[in-house]
């Protein structure tokens, strides 16, 4: 998308309608930037008509047209009439023609002719309606103004989130004029489906745009998943990186005297799920004034590692049915059945040591921890949660919240948020697994971590099944 640009086979679309009806903020949302326009809480303060343009792999496909307010709509209406009392056999829009030729920079209703301007240039009108207020006898006469430029028309409903009965009533007004093809877009509580209804309406009064604009839809719904896709790949981005996070006792008591009050771990996670919130912004082309978040209590836990978890064996290089681990079995006394451990380090080490474990070296001090019994300090379970669930929560904040919203999202842990589905196990399986807290090449195309991922993603998107990267 860029701010400029038009030809003649660009599809204009003017947004018009009377002040303070959110003009400007539908064009923001359907730009997904803030940066354009001015918005304010007063009358008047689009003065100048403004273009915006959609494209599509650099091309343009539409402009979209910011028109001043029509703040004085029984003045035009009445000039209009006598206009039409003058040029009799005039129709309505070389009226309106001549009403915009004939007005100086010093008219009184020269706010409203930049409007009449921009409406004659446009193929298609978006009429912005703010459904909280009452069908005024000044909404019937701009319409009536409007379809005199034999423009089609879109009636836009904004600010419909918790205005039903309002919204039914303005529904009941327009069909008295014959208006039925009306639109929901809430601009502060967006949903990517109603950006979706307003193209195919336009598809059907701007036939000769037909197939680019379903291009245009076909692109900004890839856009649109894969927007969403990369918040919740984040999302586990972040859980994977502080659930294999751990410190040995010997870590914690070296890095004691370096940090005042909190620990390393609490410093590590908060920085992570900081890193991850500004992603999460970026993502969506939002800024950091647009969220408030308390910064996370965390807690530790101990856990230990066990080498022959399920799964834990693979991770580390070893065959379940090599001799390395037949040996470290047979040498240490282990059932593997049960997962009892019967002797002390010396024989499982030597065991493991004397069948030619290849990376052994690699994982050799932790080998000795687990063995010797010694307890790592990592993110305890309550923690990994509450990030997890209102991390998810601030992307479905994201996904529904529109560029014209001003308010700051809060962020918290909502009672009906549920865990994914075998958390547990998947919550043991990044512990045994440190390495996969950096991303690698072994790590990204590890099966299980690619399953364990894909689970993760499906269920921060509320996806029935794993999705594939």
């Amino acid at each position: 998308m860029n701010m400029s640009g038009s030809t003649h086979t660009i599809l204009n679309i003017a947004v018009v309608g009377h002040t303070n009806t959110g003009k400007t903020s539908l064009i923001r949302t359907m730009l997904r930037t803030s940066e354009f326009g001015k918005i304010e809480d007063a009358a008047g303060t689009t003065r100048h008509v403004e273009q915006a343009t959609i494209s599509v792999d650099g091309a343009p496909v539409l402009n979209l047209h910011d028109t001043p307010g029509l703040e004085d709509a029984h003045t035009l209406y009445t000039h209009l009439e006598q206009m039409e009392a003058v040029f009799k056999s005039a129709t309505p829009v070389k009226i309106l023609e001549t009403f915009i030729e004939n007005v100086s920079a010093q008219d009184p209703l020269e706010q409203e002719a930049k409007v009449i301007r921009q409406v004659l240039r446009s193929d298609v009108l978006l009429y912005v309606i703010d459904v909280r207020e009452p069908f005024l006898e000044k909404y019937r006469i701009e319409l009536e103004i409007l379809t005199r430029s034999t423009k089609p028309i879109i009636p836009v409903f904004n600010f419909i989130a918790g205005h039903n009965q309002e919204l039914a009533y303005w529904r009941e007004q327009l069909a008295v004029y014959n208006i039925h093809a009306t639109l929901e877009f809430d601009t502060v509580a967006f949903t990517f489906e109603a950006e979706k209804r307003l193209y195919q309406k336009i598809q059907t009064l701007a036939e000769v745009h037909y197939e680019k604009l379903q291009h245009l839809i076909d692109y900004r719904a890839k856009v649109w998943e894969e927007l969403c896709f990369s918040g919740a790949k984040r999302i586990t981005e972040l859980i994977v990186s502080v659930a294999c996070y751990r410190e040995s006792k010997k870590q914690q008591q070296n890095q004691a005297g370096h940090l005042d009050g909190e620990g390393h771990m609490h410093e590590y996670v908060r920085k992570a799920e900081q890193r991850c919130l500004k992603d999460l912004l970026s993502i969506f082309n939002f800024s950091e004034k647009d969220v408030a978040i308390q910064n996370i209590p965390v807690s530790d836990g101990q856990w230990q590692l066990d080498i022959f978890a399920p799964g834990i064996l693979k991770t580390y290089g070893l065959d379940v049915g090599s001799a390395a681990a037949k040996g470290a079995a047979a040498g240490a006394g282990i059932d593997l059945m049960v997962g009892g451990l019967s002797l002390g380090a010396a024989s499982a080490l030597g065991a493991l040591a004397g069948a030619g474990w290849s990376t052994f070296k690699r994982y050799g001090d932790e080998i000795r921890a687990a063995v010797q019994g010694e307890t790592w300090s990592c993110v305890d379970d309550n923690t990994l949660q509450v990030l997890y669930l209102r991390q998810k929560n601030l992307l479905e904040k994201l996904i529904h919240r529109g560029h014209a919203a001003c308010d700051a999202m809060q962020i918290e842990v909502s009672e009906k948020s549920r865990l994914p589905d075998d958390w547990p196990n998947h919550i043991s399986t990044l512990r045994q697994n440190p390495l996969w807290r950096m991303p690698s090449a072994s790590r990204n195309t590890d099966e299980q971590y690619q399953m364990l991922e894909s689970k993760l993603i499906a269920a921060i998107l509320n996806s029935e099944a794993p999705i594939k990267n």
